[in-house]
């Protein structure tokens, strides 16, 4: 039986979804601060966290940055309010795995706990890279070759899960689930828009073919960096 650990301060969401995932089978822990989510996170192995972002005591980046930084590498599903890019981008460069925006369907966290269940804990990389290519997401930095190249919140954002799923394809509603918002209405062509600013700051000016459209799937980057 999968064990997750839920830290929420809002009561009636905390018990709601201890009941709804109890009923899914799996067992359930709730914190409802930071300095008790934080302290439970580090004295068990979670197979998932479902973290919120506004906390009592220490903010949910404060407790997963800790966590991270104490090599606590159970997935971490961020619950937030927020659902401007930086406040994404800064969950997802201290370590989350994935995020969802209030209020959620809780048929989609559901999907999303399942998934980060069977990714299991996979300890993180200071750094991501393909070939030259590097991201550093502590430092929001990205270069290739040793020339630094600048993005944008929404770019580094899309090229960070693209270099996290390196040779795998990944679809158009994969990268505005993740990178935009699981129910964003908006067009959904934005997410080709932004392949082609990667690719004019990532690939055209160093000669390269990193990102690959894949017909009728999606896109993938080359692990070897193009």
């Amino acid at each position: 039986m999968a064990r997750l650990l839920v830290v929420e301060d809002e009561a009636g969401i905390a018990a709601a979804l201890a009941q709804g995932l109890a009923a899914e089978g799996f067992a359930v822990d709730v914190a409802t601060n930071g300095p008790e989510g934080l302290w439970r996170a580090s004295e068990v192995d979670y197979d998932a966290v479902l973290l919120d972002i506004m906390l009592p005591g220490l903010s949910g980046y404060e407790v997963l940055k800790r966590m991270r930084a104490a090599q606590r590498w159970a997935p971490v599903l961020m619950l937030t309010a927020k659902d401007g890019d930086y406040d994404i981008a800064d969950a997802l460069d201290l370590g989350a795995d994935d995020y969802l925006v209030k209020p959620f369907s809780y048929v989609v966290l559901l999907a999303r706990v399942r998934a980060l269940v069977r990714r299991g804990r996979v300890e993180r990389p200071s750094s991501l890279r393909a070939g030259d290519l590097e991201l550093d997401p502590a430092r929001r930095s990205c270069q290739r070759g040793g020339v630094a190249i600048a993005l944008t919140a929404r770019e580094f954002s899309v090229l960070d899960y693209l270099m996290r799923h390196c040779d795998e394809v990944v679809s158009k509603t994969e990268l505005l689930s993740h990178v935009w918002d699981a129910n964003y209405s908006g067009d959904p062509n934005i997410v080709e828009v932004y392949i082609g600013y990667l690719r004019r700051k990532i690939d055209s000016p160093f000669g390269r073919r990193a990102i690959e459209t894949v017909r009728g799937a999606g896109y993938r980057l080359h692990g070897d960096g193009g």
